[in-house]
């Protein structure tokens, strides 16, 4: 044992921490992190509160406002917080909900039957990570107010006014000691609200943005949801830029052991199963117990239909669970009164009588929607049986891929540069676009720990085609087997082996004009879609060659941007000046080449990192149309799903 080590362990090393302060000291444990996320989570919280108001039938309209500080006010026209003295606490019942942990009216189920906030630390967290708060509560033609910094109160409850309106309104800045990042993204906050509104039929939510302001003093963005149908506007919002295979979506609305459940369904021509979960309005994004309910009823009941109608017969192929979610956009909302949730972030639910009340739910209404629909109901088969097909094929295409990695460097791509170095840690390579960049490339990399493979052409756009026809592509194959990607394992053939990955920089490196923006995008998609381990770890990157070279004399200066342009510009006078455009990577010789894009010392790199996998299918459905401007298509998606770093 060391020396310096303290051996005396006894009750006076025992720390107990009071009130809030434990919020304060170990914030991550209940709002998840303390960076975009965290932060973020504190505006859900407050406004679940409003939302459970509105499932328990008081509320009607909520309003959430971004204050020109940064601040969040929440309103709502619900019963209003209580604010007469607790019994027990002998204070007012305002101040023990908005500081005591495990308080609040959802333990007691005369006031909310079923509610998003169970564990009775939401608001009373978001105040203990806020410099500051005041909460206003109008009942019974009266106004209260308290005030509070970092979870403490300043003053008592106070009556400050009349009113003719009822509710609760609270205004929190968050505490810039406590997250990393204060500044609240208005595109994140409006996915969530359209999401609310979609999930509570009939009820109205407003959000406006006040930072930025439109020349006659009004908002610049503030936007107003409101929806009849719920999950039927909702999943055709999601599929809005998708083609359906049914003319209506299939809404399942019932009862089942106490438990309400609703469930929106729709088949599209695409490959990819998109299936959304929610308890008690919260996106349980690792699914759970109701999910897996779906999964089971769904599957059994189109597989006894598929039987019965003889289809499967016919097509001689052997169907599995993840063919008949194929093609799926899926949206499962239940309502539980007492549910288990792992951890107060609420991803997964655990509940098993709630998978026998989604199983029996989803089997007896689907049951009777293919027996009235059977022109959907055989659209739906088929689309079954080719995903069958396309599964078998895709195998056969991955043993192919996996069988050209066995061979090592001897099964590499013919126009594959490699480098010297075998530590992936170090090693990096170029994918680039066209023999003459990638000729340039190749004379001006390090040879030590730089590859090149020149690309030929446009990538097959894996958004569009099934798994089977990309394997199928010679160039996709070449980009598995230089990287030493491997794909299936015996217990899950879609799992990705990053185990003999070769590079830990992946860089795609084209042409500053239209058609590299859509190279640079159909890569992205691919590893996306394909290996998504890549972007999450942080290997992927796209290179950004520069514009113009301004040169003077013996002067010279590279331009990445029009501004860096007209600055050069200026600063070399007006005679004698000689402007290259880059076209093309091909136009820059090797020295250039090295200097500005492949030099880690000079060049300009963006990392390609995954935020929110909630929102990726909408944001990559924009493929699907050649006419979208590829690389605006992908970045201005940045908020809600891909970001690229500079």
């Amino acid at each position: 044992m060391s020396e310096n080590q303290n051996v005396d362990y006894s009750a006076s090393n025992i720390t107990v921490l009071e009130g809030l302060e434990a919020v304060r000291v170990r914030p991550a444990m209940y709002i998840g992190d303390v960076n975009e996320r965290g932060l973020h989570h504190l505006v859900y919280e407050v406004v679940d509160n409003s939302i459970d108001e509105a499932l328990a039938g008081f509320c009607t309209k909520i309003d959430v406002q971004i204050n020109e500080d940064n601040s969040i006010t929440v309103e709502d026209n619900g019963r209003g917080i209580p604010v007469d003295m607790h019994e027990k606490e002998h204070r007012s019942a305002l101040e023990v909900v908005m500081t005591v942990l495990h308080a609040g009216g959802k333990f007691n189920k005369n006031s909310y039957k079923v509610s998003g906030g169970l564990h009775g630390v939401g608001v009373s967290c978001v105040n203990a990570l806020s410099d500051h708060m005041i909460v206003n509560v109008f009942r019974d033609g009266k106004v209260y107010q308290q005030e509070y910094s970092k979870g403490k109160p300043l003053y008592a409850v106070k009556e400050v006014g009349t009113t003719d309106k009822r509710g609760t309104k609270i205004t929190f800045h968050p505490d810039g000691t406590i997250f990393t990042v204060t500044e609240y993204k208005y595109d994140t906050l409006l996915d969530r609200m359209r999401e609310l509104a979609y999930l509570n039929k009939g009820i109205e939510i407003n959000i406006t943005d006040h930072r930025e302001l439109k020349e006659d003093g009004t908002p610049l963005r503030a936007d107003h949801f409101f929806s009849e149908k719920g999950l039927r506007d909702f999943i055709s919002y999601l599929d809005e830029n998708r083609e359906k295979l049914m003319p209506e979506a299939i809404y399942i609305e019932g009862e089942r052991k106490g438990i309400p459940i609703e469930i929106a369904m729709q088949y599209n021509t695409g490959y990819s199963e998109n299936l959304h979960s929610y308890v008690n309005n919260i996106n349980t994004h690792e699914g759970g117990t109701h999910l897996a309910g779906f999964r089971s009823g769904l599957t059994r009941t189109l597989k006894s239909y598929a039987d019965r109608s003889g289809l499967l017969q016919k097509a001689k192929v052997e169907i599995t669970g993840d063919d008949f979610r194929e093609g799926l956009t899926a949206i499962i909302s239940v309502k539980v009164a007492e549910p288990q949730f792992e951890g107060q972030t609420k991803t997964k639910l655990g509940n098993a009588e709630v998978r026998g009340a989604v199983d029996e739910a989803v089997s007896e209404m689907l049951e009777n929607y293919l027996e009235e629909h059977p022109t959907e109901a055989h659209t739906i088969v088929d689309k079954v049986i080719l995903a069958a097909r396309a599964r078998q094929a895709a195998r056969k295409a991955r043993e192919m891929v996996q069988r050209s990695n066995v061979f090592s460097s001897a099964g590499m791509p013919g126009k594959l540069a490699d480098c010297q170095s075998n530590d992936p840690a170090e090693c990096e390579i170029f994918f680039v676009e066209g023999d003459s960049a990638g000729g340039s490339a190749k004379q001006g990399r390090d040879r030590r720990f730089q590859a090149i493979l020149p690309l030929r052409g446009k990538i097959l756009n894996v958004e569009k085609v099934m798994r089977h026809r990309a394997f199928e592509s010679e160039a996709i194959r070449d980009i598995y087997t230089a990287l030493g990607v491997t794909v299936g394992t015996p217990e899950d053939p879609q799992a990705l082996n990053l185990s003999k990955l070769r590079y830990h920089k992946v860089i795609i490196m084209t042409d500053a004009d239209v058609d590299g923006a859509h190279i640079d995008t159909l890569m992205l998609t691919f590893f996306f879609r394909y290996m998504p381990e890549l972007i999450e770890n942080g290997y992927v990157y796209l290179a950004t060659p520069p514009l113009y070279l301004v040169k003077k004399g013996n002067k010279q200066v590279y331009c990445w941007t029009e501004d860096d342009r007209e600055r050069a510009l200026m600063e070399f006078g007006d005679k004698g000046i000689h402007v290259q455009r880059y076209k093309g990577l091909g136009e820059m010789n090797s020295d250039q080449l090295r200097d500005t894009t492949m030099d880690p010392e000079g060049r300009q790199l963006r990392q390609v990192t995954i935020e929110n996998a909630a929102s990726a299918d909408r944001i990559f459905s924009l493929l699907m149309g050649d006419d979208v401007p590829p690389r605006r298509a992908f970045i201005e998606a940045n908020a809600t799903y891909a970001n690229i770093d500079a």
